[in-house]
């Protein structure tokens, strides 16, 4: 290995250049470490959706990431365009997003004034067509000057040698150098089945039918070190290590800003959430801050401080604010619910210091982990509070972030049968039998009883594609309401698309991609039992004159848990379900921890784990209870 060329692969599509790159990134930075490359672009079609995901993989194998993108002009050339430093990476999330918010979902239009102004940091390498448009050579040296490479991918086509040649001449006539690149859509040759699937897919058509759309041969996979010395010269695969190591950007460099609107003259964020708070604790405590909530908030904010979170906690609360400045109501849930600071900014509606939660399962310094605020609005008026959220900051500024949309079995072997051109009756009855499936692969006695033959050639082609394809990207939808929010535009960051939906963008990150990269964001979710409970304390108002809110609506009412005791929780949000209803009158609630048990025990987990009968019968007192160590007592004795 030592012996041979070093090399770096510049043009290589990934899962997420979507029904195209047949291999997710793990398993292209793998195999490009096995092979002993020096460095890896992922360079998916005017995207950056799985950028991040290619970062984990660089990071976790020791390979050095390139950032690119795979582009074309419309009525232009084909460019490969890497990032070599900070500006070069603002400069391609500002293209892309150029190009997606011109275009309908899914598309792009990339025009040749859209290359004005690129800074030093954005290199091109180019795939001429044959013949070149000698338009082209004049305007992309001017916009590249001394950072512009020709690409020669040879790819055991027939005229390898005369392209070879010709891209040799060109370069002369104009004084570009050439690098070797592979178009690489495929971590190792065997993928090859599973390309062509994907190209049937994308063009909706068969592959019986594909004709020229798929590709000759299947040498667009990541080759071995030896074969790339046989096939090219080498000084262009010199060339490419040289271009690796002028881009030394890395997703490490990005810092998030959070806008500076949430904090007025004379303040710091620290003093303006300490400011927020107080205000809150004297609306929510008008007797008087009670010790246990005051020793509880001033925990809180210290520990905010210290990890830095100030300004996450002033989104939350000016959304919220807006809101009940609106009469529309809202609730914050999960584990922010264990805290006194949220409770005082309004945030959620349940008082930390009368039920004893932890306000470490919500942040702690120990995990590193950004707090995660979920906040459910009326569903009626949800929409009212998104656009404030755009208004408010403005569309470059604010968008909600994306969710990678995967292939689960009954829509992988949909596809895939489709592909493999099985008639519509034989797709819809394979798709049944996903019900039964585990999500890996089809398993031979459903397929027999769904009347296929496991063994024949069509359906182990259907089982093994089908496997390779399930977990894979399907497509990028919008989140229910995950908002990211910055002081810059968003588009220095992370490129904005246009989602389904009027009025929407997205960034092309998953949600569970921001927390790799620090970026928070505010998820503002729609529920309907919101709408349900606050026309029912318009009624309660209407008919008793009683002016209740979520929190001051009376605690522990006898009556209340009786009904849930004998399961009449029809309507009742969250114990309404038949498994619940199960639940309910053996478990017998008689106070809202109980409750809380009551929704949380009735799950897979603890089912399949057999925590519920032991459970029961120490409730019930039919069974002893017993601690490993008295100590435990404490934190164990409510379950």
């Amino acid at each position: 290995m030592s012996a041979l060329p070093d090399y770096s692969e510049l043009h290589c599509l990934s899962a997420f250049s979507f029904q195209r790159g047949a291999s997710i990134a793990r398993e292209l930075f793998d195999r490009a470490k096995a092979l002993g490359y020096r460095a890896l672009a992922i360079t998916d079609e005017c995207s950056l959706a799985g950028i991040v995901r290619a970062h984990e993989a660089a990071r976790e194998t020791g390979m050095h990431l390139i950032v690119g993108s795979e582009v074309q002009v419309e009525d232009g050339p084909k460019l490969v365009l890497l990032v070599a430093d900070h500006d070069g990476y603002t400069a391609l999330c500002r293209l892309i997003t150029v190009a997606r918010r011109r275009a309908p979902k899914g598309e792009y239009r990339l025009l040749r004034e859209d290359f004005s102004d690129l800074p030093t940091g954005l290199l091109a390498v180019w795939s001429p067509r044959s013949p070149p448009n000698p338009d082209d050579i004049p305007w992309l040296k001017s916009i590249f000057p001394g950072r512009l490479w020709i690409a020669v991918e040879l790819l055991h086509g027939p005229d390898d040698d005369a392209q070879l040649q010709a891209l040799q001449s060109l370069g002369a006539r104009y004084g570009l150098p050439l690098v070797a690149s592979g178009d690489v859509h495929m971590h190792v040759r065997r993928r090859r089945a599973l390309q062509d699937t994907l190209t049937a897919i994308r063009h909706r058509t068969t592959i019986a039918e594909a004709g020229l759309r798929l590709f000759p041969n299947g040498e667009r996979h990541l080759r071995t070190r030896q074969a790339l010395s046989a096939i090219y010269p080498a000084g262009l695969l010199a060339e490419s290590v040289r271009i690796a190591e002028r881009c030394t950007f890395t997703l490490d460099q990005i810092r998030y800003t959070y806008p500076h609107e949430l904090v007025p003259k004379g303040h710091t964020p620290t003093t303006w959430l300490r400011a927020l708070t107080e205000q809150g604790a004297c609306w929510r405590w008008p007797e008087g801050v009670p010790g246990k909530a005051r020793d509880l908030i001033e925990h809180e904010l210290a520990l905010i401080a210290e990890l830095n979170y100030e300004s996450y906690f002033l989104t939350v609360h000016d959304i919220v604010r807006f809101a009940r400045s609106q009469g529309i109501l809202c609730q914050g849930r999960g584990s922010a619910a264990n805290s006194a600071v949220c409770f005082a900014l309004g945030v959620t509606e349940i008082d930390p210091a009368t039920m004893n939660m932890l306000f470490e399962r919500f942040i702690s310094r120990e995990r590193n982990e950004p707090p995660d605020i979920d906040i459910d609005f009326e569903h009626e008026r949800r929409e009212e509070v998104l656009q404030y959220v755009f208004n408010r900051y403005g569309r470059e500024r604010a968008a909600l972030t994306a969710v990678a949309i995967r292939y689960r079995g009954r829509s992988a072997v949909r596809d895939v049968a489709k592909a493999l051109g099985l008639p519509p009756d034989q797709v819809n009855e394979l798709a049944r039998t996903m019900d039964r499936w585990g999500g890996d692969a089809p398993i031979p006695t459903y397929l027999r009883e769904r009347g296929f033959d496991p063994e024949s050639p069509v359906m182990r082609r259907v089982v093994a594609l089908t496997s390779e394809l399930i977990n894979f990207p399907r497509h990028l939808s919008q989140h229910p309401g995950g908002f990211v929010i910055s002081e810059h535009p968003l588009h220095t960051l992370v490129p904005v698309e246009n989602a389904a939906m009027d009025e929407r963008t997205i960034i092309q990150w998953d949600k569970d991609d921001l927390d790799v990269l620090g970026l928070l964001k505010v998820d503002v979710l729609a529920l309907g039992m919101l709408t349900c409970v606050r026309k029912a304390l318009d009624l309660v108002r209407g008919h008793r004159g009683q002016d209740y809110e979520m929190a001051s609506v009376p605690a522990e009412d006898k009556d209340t848990y009786a009904m849930i005791q004998r399961a009449d929780t029809i309507g009742v949000f969250q114990i309404e379900s038949r498994a619940q209803m199960a639940m309910l009158p053996r478990l017998k609630p008689k106070n809202f921890y109980d409750l809380v048990i009551e929704i949380s025990i009735v799950r897979p987990g603890p089912i399949t784990g057999g925590m519920v009968h032991p459970y029961l019968r120490r409730r019930s007192r039919k069974e002893p209870i017993e601690y490993p160590h008295p100590s435990l007592a404490p934190v164990l004795e409510k379950t």
